[in-house]
């Protein structure tokens, strides 16, 4: 086990860390440590950096609320980088989105199957922004709102028609369809996916009875 000695740090006593979701393996942010701020880290459970524009320490979510509760903490061959395993509470970055990374530089066509939910809308934030020729998301994004809406429905019908059916293979086949395509249409409303969690999240608060009787 390796101690906070044992680490090699630049000329400025930074090292840098990259922040990972425990859960879902999603990169968060890269930030910077220094001995103090990993003392702290090591300390409380939770993420302490040292601010570079401001020369300071900061804990995530101090302002914010948004929390990063520390599961492993790694470094590298070298000693001189550090993988931050954390359980977050509310996004990771300041713009409100899950992760600081949505920002696609490229995407290869075809390599979805890859991809979290958040590579998957960011795949779909590109194809929106850049239209390329030939793309089926460009034509949904080119014809609107309307037709997206029109396709999210018949794939709810398909995936209808494939459970009834009890076909385990088709009826996950219509779900990804019907995913991809709420999704193009939650990027063409703005819609991220840390909105959707955060949705969620919130109705694990809800009193599960009175929700029932509101519904029958």
């Amino acid at each position: 086990m390796l101690t906070i000695n044992d680490l090699k740090y630049n000329h400025h006593g930074l090292i840098p860390a990259i922040v990972v979701d425990a859960s879902t393996r999603d990169v968060l942010t890269l930030a910077y440590m220094n001995r103090e701020s990993l003392t702290i880290s090591l300390s409380e459970g939770r993420t302490c950096f040292f601010s570079r524009s401001r020369q300071a320490l900061w804990r995530k979510g101090e302002t914010s609320g948004n929390v990063q509760h520390i599961r492993s903490i790694v470094a590298d061959c070298d000693r001189d980088a550090l993988v931050v395993m954390v359980d977050k509470e509310g996004p990771a970055c300041h713009l409100g989105e899950n992760s600081c990374f949505h920002n696609p530089l490229y995407i290869a066509e075809g390599a979805g199957e890859a991809f979290s939910a958040e590579g998957l809308y960011a795949l779909l934030q590109g194809r929106k922004a850049e239209r390329p020729e030939g793309s089926y998301t460009t034509y949904l994004f080119e014809k609107g709102v309307d037709k997206i809406l029109k396709k999210v429905g018949e794939e709810c019908t398909e995936v209808i028609i494939a459970g009834k059916s009890g076909d385990r293979a088709e009826t996950i086949y219509e779900i990804a369809d019907l995913m991809y395509h709420v999704m193009v249409l939650m990027a063409e409303l703005d819609i991220s996916v840390e909105d959707i969690r955060r949705e969620l999240a919130s109705r694990h608060v809800i009193d599960h009875k009175i929700k029932q009787e509101k519904m029958t």
